[in-house]
C-alpha cells in the first residue's frame, strides 16, 4: 500500500519588484519540509516568515478571506492564474498538488488594465470602475417584498445566480492574449438582465458597463475561451455573448 509524500521540498522562482516604476525580475528560493496540506497561500507564508527573520523584504501578495470567495489573491502559477487545479482560487491550492523538487514559478497577473503595484500585488481597480459604472439595480427603500411576488423560472434563477458567482479576481483579465474584461463584465450584466429587478436600467448598464471596460484599457474578446479555463468559480462564455447582445439592443433600439 502506498502512502502519501507528507513533506515536500521546493524550489520557487518569485518575481520581485519593489513598485510600478521599478523594473523587476525573478528570485530564487528553496523551501525545505513544506506539508503537503498547507495551502499555496501558507506556503508563501513560510516563505515570508524566514525572510522577515533574516531582515530580508517579505514577497509581497494580495489576500484576505484565504476560502475562495473575497477573489482578493490571484498569481500565475507555472503560467496559468490561480495554478493547476480547475475551479480553485490561489488560496484553496493545496501544496499536495506539487511534488518534491518541483520548481515553481510564481508571477502577478499581467495586463495593461492591472499595472503592478509591488511583487505579486497588481491595482485591480479598473475591475471598480465597471461595477460603479453600473453593476447595481436602482430600488425604492422599503419593506422587503414577498419572495413570490414576482415569479421567476428556475432556469433564469440559476443562469443569473451562476453569473452572480463572480468575485472579481481578474484571472479572466490576466488570461487572456487580449487583456480583455469581457467575461468579468458580462458576468456582471447578466446577473441583473436576467432578473426582472434589473431590467429597467438593463440598457444604460449595459452602454455604461461597456463603455467604462474599454476606457480602462481592457482588450476585445477574440474567443480563446482563456477566461473561462482558468475562472476559479467557473463563469461561462455564454456571459460575454449576452453581453454583448444586450450592447447591440441597447445601442440601436
Amino acid at each position: 500500500m502506498s502512502t502519501r509524500q507528507t513533506d515536500i521540498n521546493i524550489h520557487l522562482e518569485i518575481w520581485r519588484q519593489k513598485d510600478s516604476k521599478s523594473t523587476g525580475d525573478f528570485e530564487t528560493f528553496s523551501l525545505h519540509g513544506i506539508s503537503t496540506d498547507m495551502s499555496f497561500l501558507e506556503m508563501l507564508d513560510v516563505l515570508n516568515e524566514k525572510l522577515t527573520k533574516k531582515g530580508r523584504n517579505p514577497v509581497a501578495f494580495d489576500h484576505d478571506c484565504r476560502e475562495g470567495i473575497c477573489g482578493m489573491c490571484g498569481a500565475v502559477v507555472n503560467g496559468i492564474a490561480h495554478g493547476p487545479e480547475p475551479k480553485t482560487t490561489l488560496c484553496q491550492l493545496h501544496m499536495r498538488h506539487f511534488k518534491s523538487g518541483d520548481t515553481i514559478i510564481i508571477e502577478p497577473f499581467r495586463s495593461r488594465a492591472f499595472p503592478i503595484r509591488k511583487d505579486l500585488i497588481v491595482d485591480r481597480s479598473a475591475l471598480d470602475t465597471v461595477i460603479q459604472a453600473g453593476g447595481y439595480i436602482s430600488v425604492n427603500t422599503g419593506g422587503t417584498p414577498d419572495a413570490n411576488t414576482t415569479p421567476i423560472a428556475s432556469a433564469t434563477a440559476e443562469l443569473s445566480m451562476d453569473a452572480a458567482a463572480c468575485i472579481g479576481c481578474g484571472a479572466c483579465v490576466a488570461s487572456c492574449p487580449n487583456g480583455a474584461a469581457m467575461l468579468f463584465t458580462g458576468a456582471k450584466i447578466s446577473q441583473f438582465c436576467l432578473l426582472p429587478q434589473g431590467k429597467p436600467e438593463r440598457k444604460e448598464r449595459a452602454l455604461a458597463m461597456v463603455t467604462a471596460m474599454d476606457k480602462k484599457g481592457f482588450g476585445n474578446c477574440t474567443n480563446e475561451r482563456e477566461c473561462e479555463a482558468v475562472c476559479p468559480k467557473g463563469i461561462s462564455i455564454s456571459n460575454i455573448a449576452r453581453m454583448n447582445r444586450e450592447f447591440v439592443k441597447a445601442s440601436f433600439f
